[in-house]
Formats: structure tokens, C-alpha cells, sequence
């Protein structure tokens, strides 16, 4: 038997990993038919070939369909033609929407968090009309750190981007299945696979605070090298007795 090459057991391990967060975390059931988020980087890209090994296996049964969601007032280079091959390889059906929104209308939000905005209600528009149950997006282990600690330095609010959110307004489910997957091995698996990058010019994408934030980690990664994995632990190792706002020893709430 000829030896496994590097890109072989990388996808090994990264399929073991989405495997235990389908399982960990209910993200994929019989029957689910799944729209995947793909803006065409290297994570949306890698969720479509491993939501597509996925598909191939006897249980959970499922369908997925992609969607390529373009910005029409921000500049792209989508090679829709490439990212329509890259699912066909997969055995994943492609479709492209296009959608714009206007930064000078909405002044209270960032321009970054309402193109998030649009792009995400254009899925649940096309989720709805084409009957699917859940919407796959490409957020892997170090985004959902990053918002943690985005949203703790900027919001004041312990939370972040859950592998699994029930949104019973509009009767759908966002599942991460990278989630369990930290971004090095996902730029491997780019390079690896040869992935093809999808150029944009958008010109607010310095306004963002998540680049800081990665350079905190990198910070605490040389005072504790096991700290992404002790900051996502702490995240279902939550002591509430030893905490502001909850209750003291007399169920007493504290303000």
C-alpha cells in the first residue's frame, strides 16, 4: 500500500473533526437539506469540500446546495466559473445572487457589519424560497475565539458565534461545522489543494478590530501556548458562583 500523501491525512484529520462537531453539536441530521455560505475564501472553499466527503458517507444523510453572494457596489474578482468547478468537484450544486446595500442610509453600524447583515439576509431569503433547513457557514475554531474576545473588549457581553443557532423568527438553523478546526491547518489545506482566491478591493475592510485581536492571542499564545484551547474550554467551564451578575450562596440576585 502506497504511503498517504500530506494532503491525504490533513483531510483525514479535518473530516475527524467535523465529524465530532456534527455529532458534538447536532449540526447535521437525516434529512437536512443545507445551504453553504460561499464568499469564495480559503474556509468557505474548504467547508464545500468537506461538507461534500461528508455527504458521500451513509449517515447523517443530507443535501447541500452552495451559494456565491456578491456585493454589487464593493469591487470583485469572483471567478464564478472556478468556484462552480470547485463544487462540481465536490458534487455540490453552485448558484450565484447578487445584492448590494447602502453604508450612508444606516450610520449607526459599521459598513463591515451591514454587508454581513445583507449577505446574511440574502441566505435566509434563498434558504427560504428553496426550502432548506439549515445555513452552513465557514467560521472556524479561531473566528469563534476572536468574536469571544471582540465581543468582551468592544460589547461588554460573553458571548460569541456558537456552532449551532436555532433562529425561530425564521424558522432556520446556522451550523459551523469548521468549528472545531483552527485556521492553520485550513491555510494547509489551501495551499494543499491549490485553492483559488477570490480578489476583492472593499474599501472598509481596514475598519475591522479583528486583526487586533489576533494580535492579542498571539500575545497570550507566548505567555500560555495551550491558550486558544484554554479560552475555548473556558466557554463550557463556566463557574457562575465565582462571577459578577448571577446569584451569591443566598440566591440573592447581585446587580
Amino acid at each position: 500500500m502506497a504511503p498517504k500523501s500530506e494532503y491525504d491525512l490533513l483531510l483525514y484529520n479535518l473530516d475527524r473533526k467535523v465529524k465530532k462537531a456534527i455529532e458534538s453539536y447536532r449540526l447535521i441530521e437525516n434529512g437536512d437539506r443545507i445551504l453553504i455560505g460561499l464568499s469564495g475564501g480559503k474556509d468557505s472553499l474548504a467547508l464545500v469540500e468537506l461538507l461534500g466527503k461528508r455527504m458521500k458517507i451513509f449517515s447523517p444523510r443530507f443535501t447541500a446546495i452552495a451559494v456565491h453572494i456578491r456585493m454589487r457596489n464593493i469591487s470583485y474578482r469572483s471567478d464564478t466559473s472556478y468556484l462552480k468547478k470547485h463544487c462540481e468537484q465536490s458534487g455540490i450544486p453552485f448558484i450565484e445572487h447578487i445584492t448590494e446595500f447602502d453604508p450612508e442610509k444606516d450610520t449607526r453600524k459599521s459598513p463591515c457589519f451591514l454587508c454581513s447583515w445583507y449577505r446574511r439576509k440574502a441566505l435566509f431569503a434563498i434558504a427560504k424560497e428553496q426550502q432548506f433547513n439549515k445555513i452552513a457557514l465557514g467560521h472556524h475554531q479561531d473566528d469563534i475565539i476572536q468574536t469571544l474576545l471582540m465581543n468582551m473588549t468592544f460589547q461588554g457581553a460573553f458571548g460569541t458565534m456558537p456552532p449551532r443557532l436555532s433562529m425561530s423568527k425564521f424558522k432556520m438553523t446556522i451550523i459551523r461545522p469548521l468549528c472545531l478546526i483552527e485556521e492553520k491547518d485550513l491555510i494547509r489545506l489551501s495551499q494543499l489543494s491549490g485553492y483559488v482566491k477570490q480578489e476583492k478591493s472593499c474599501p472598509y475592510e481596514h475598519s475591522s478590530s479583528r486583526p487586533e485581536i489576533k494580535e492579542v492571542i498571539q500575545i497570550l499564545e507566548k505567555i500560555s501556548p495551550q491558550v486558544r484551547s484554554h479560552i475555548w474550554n473556558s466557554m463550557t467551564h463556566i463557574q457562575p458562583e465565582y462571577l459578577p451578575g448571577f446569584t451569591d450562596k443566598d440566591n440573592i440576585k447581585i446587580q
